[in-house]
């Protein structure tokens, strides 16, 4: 494999303040000096996030559609949340969401794909999962779902017509480009890429 490699980066920030506190994530103004000069930047300051892509016996990938609102659409995408409780493991918060959305536990984990979401404007790292063996949660301790979640459908689609989907433009949530491609390829080397549920993560956001 060619030696190429995202690498970390400790350039001097000259001064830094919060512009914005949000309900979900804030805005940071920062002066950075590039060695050359300086920039004034300004970062969404985000928790990082965790999706699930759920692959069930038959090869189908399990899509949800959700009102994004900053977006103005109805997106196809898998199981996802923020990694907002502090301290807290990716793979437990994986889990939950994976149940919460989906009513689905699942035996078999595994990180299928790693990635910043935003880089050139947000710090939010996203890592997703690939869930296997499959079973649901039982009826009565599924989580009772509200505001964009309440009224969600679901679909069930073949691994390779979701690769289709993405290639033809008709699937935008990166969760779901990026997972459905990298399930693909991961499955095209006989699942040998993938790494273990609790591989290091390095580049994981660092919180508010």
């Amino acid at each position: 494999m060619t030696a190429i490699s995202d690498e970390p980066a400790d350039l001097p920030v000259l001064s830094s303040e919060r512009v914005h506190d949000g309900l979900v994530w804030d805005v940071r103004r920062d002066v950075v000096d590039l060695g050359h000069g300086t920039v004034t930047r300004e970062v969404l300051v985000h928790t990082g996030a965790v999706g699930v892509l759920a692959l069930d016996a038959d090869e189908r990938v399990l899509l949800l559609r959700q009102y994004r609102h900053p977006v103005g659409h109805f997106l196809w995408e898998p199981p996802a949340g923020l990694l907002d409780v502090p301290g807290e493991d990716a793979l437990v918060t994986a889990r939950r969401e994976l149940a919460e959305e989906a009513d689905l536990v699942a035996d078999d984990w595994h990180v299928l794909v790693d990635y910043f979401n935003s880089p050139g404007g947000s710090t939010e790292s996203f890592r997703c999962y690939l869930a296997r063996g499959l079973s649901e949660v039982p009826e009565a301790e599924r989580h009772e779902r509200e505001d964009e979640e309440r009224d969600m459908a679901t679909v069930w689609v073949p691994l390779d017509e979701a690769r289709d989907l993405v290639l033809a433009g008709r699937l935008h949530n990166p969760t779901a480009v990026n997972g459905i491609l990298a399930a693909c390829a991961a499955r095209d080397a006989g699942w040998a890429t993938l790494r273990p549920a609790d591989a290091p993560w390095p580049e994981r956001s660092p919180g508010r």
